[in-house]
Formats: structure tokens, C-alpha cells, sequence
């Protein structure tokens, strides 16, 4: 594997198998960290309108001096425009903020259930691909029901499920709800943010053995699992690292020892998808 080969997506697209995290970079230091990424090999970048930097987003792409379809875009619908019209506007609106004229992948950012709008956002989503505002749609931080429920309703199966997916919260059952329907599992905080395992003896031991840092262990840990993780950092050094990952290979045990890490208190948001609120 390198970061050539592409994933290919249920709707016949395809992602690169490392995305870049831009939340919560904004202004012109987000600018320049994208800039950095795109110079170091990332052609997949994550944004949403709920992380306020779209417009960097849509600046670094368009004065990065490479092809527009090199670099694939995803942003994501917040949960105050799960009406249909609301989200296919929002899309509209993310193109205007982005100064692009599509975008790669759209996300229903939250299924926020309390509201219990994500069937009509996913509709929207739909409408906006069928108008060419982007190519490809998909979900993040939804549940097996929920997935379920917007499948019945429109018989659209989400080409992404981005969910928070670490070592301390591997997610074995959605990983395998999500490829018993063909959906790839995106990773968001993908090394567990504050909490990064980084010094537990799996991932330590395995850095060690390898002779790679313990971040590049969990990305090859993700990569291994078939999930597509979307690491964020703004230095140089660091981004060119966590792409450093195709020429290294965890053994069944070293995978099997990482994500036995994982505890009920692993989660970073603390909250499940029916609970949590996301404006």
C-alpha cells in the first residue's frame, strides 16, 4: 500500500488511504499548514462548516499550483440544516465559501436525533450529488440504526461513515457494520487526540521494533483495519511522518495487542449518537 493507491468507494469513486485534518486551524496559519500538507503528499482534505475554515480550506486548494482534481475536498452539514432544503443549501454555501466549483465528499456531520432531521438531510445530500455539487456522499458519527433507517428510506448507502476511531476506541462493530454494507470507516482524531496512547506498551513496543515513532504505529495500525484515518497537524515535520506509514507492517499480534487497548472510557467526546447534541 502507498499513498497512490486509492480506496475505492461504493459509488465508483475513490480516496486516497490518508486524509488531512484541518479542524481547528483557522486564518492564515490554516492556510499555511494546508499548503504545507499539500506539499507533503496530502491530496485529501477535511473540513466542515462547523470547523469555521473553509474558506482556508478553499484558498490553500486553489493557490497550491496543483490540478484541481488532484486534491479531493470534504466538508460536512451541520445538525442546524437537517431540513432537505436546508442541506442541499448548505452544500450550496460551503462551494461559496470554498470558492471551489464542487466538492469531493459531503458529510452529515451528526445524525443530532432530537432533532430527527437526518433522513431529510440525507435526501438533500442526495439531491446535491444528482445536481453535480458533489461527487460523492456520506455520514459521519452515525450508528448502525441510523445507517439502517436512511438506507430503507431512499435505498442510498452512505459512501463514508466518518466516526472516532482510535486505539483506546477501536470500534470493532461499526467497523464491521460499515463493511457489511460497503461503507468505508473514515477516522476523525485518529491517534486519540489528548489522549494518544503513545506511551502504552503495544504501540510503545511496536514504535520500538519497527524503528518508526508510536504515531506512525497507529496510523499503520488504521490503514491495517481498512479504515481511512485523517490525522491533523500543522508542522511540516509531523505531517511528512504520519504519511510515512506504507512501507511498515504491524504483525497480527502487534494489531491484535494495539486495539486491545480499547476501554468503555476510551470515547473523546463522551457521549453515543443518540445523546450527544452537535449544532
Amino acid at each position: 500500500m502507498d499513498i497512490s493507491a486509492h480506496r475505492r468507494l461504493n459509488d465508483g469513486t475513490t480516496l486516497p488511504p490518508i486524509g488531512f485534518g484541518t479542524y481547528p486551524m483557522t486564518g492564515e496559519d490554516a492556510v499555511g499548514a494546508i499548503r504545507s500538507a499539500l506539499e507533503a503528499g496530502y491530496r485529501l482534505l477535511d473540513t466542515a462548516v462547523n470547523y469555521g475554515n473553509e474558506a482556508e480550506v478553499g484558498l490553500a486548494v486553489r493557490t497550491s499550483g496543483l490540478p484541481r482534481e488532484d486534491i479531493q475536498v470534504t466538508t460536512k452539514v451541520p445538525g442546524r440544516s437537517h431540513a432537505r432544503d436546508l442541506a442541499v443549501r448548505s452544500v450550496e454555501g460551503s462551494l461559496l465559501e470554498t470558492g471551489l466549483d464542487y466538492l469531493d465528499l459531503v458529510l452529515i456531520h451528526w445524525p443530532n436525533p432530537s432533532v430527527d432531521l437526518y433522513v431529510e438531510a440525507w435526501e438533500g445530500l442526495i439531491e446535491a450529488r444528482e445536481r453535480g455539487l458533489t461527487r460523492s456522499i456520506g455520514v459521519s458519527n452515525f450508528a448502525a440504526h441510523h445507517l439502517r433507517r436512511i438506507i430503507d428510506a431512499t435505498g442510498v448507502v452512505p459512501a463514508v461513515n466518518q466516526l472516532e476511531v482510535h486505539p483506546l476506541f477501536p470500534q470493532e462493530e461499526m467497523l464491521a457494520v460499515n463493511a457489511g454494507l460497503d461503507i468505508l470507516t473514515e477516522a476523525w482524531s485518529p491517534l486519540g487526540k489528548r489522549s494518544a496512547p503513545f506511551a502504552e506498551e503495544p504501540v510503545a513496543a511496536a514504535a520500538q521494533a519497527l524503528g518508526v515513532d508510536p504515531a506512525q504505529v497507529i496510523l499503520r495500525w488504521h490503514l491495517q483495519r481498512g479504515v481511512l484515518p485523517v490525522p491533523k497537524s500543522a508542522t511540516p515535520e509531523r505531517q511528512r511522518n504520519n504519511l510515512a506509514v506504507f512501507d511498515i507492517e504491524l504483525t497480527p499480534q502487534q494489531m491484535a495487542d494495539i486495539s486491545g487497548l480499547g476501554r468503555p472510557d476510551g470515547r473523546l467526546f463522551g457521549g453515543d449518537p443518540d445523546t450527544h447534541e452537535e449544532m
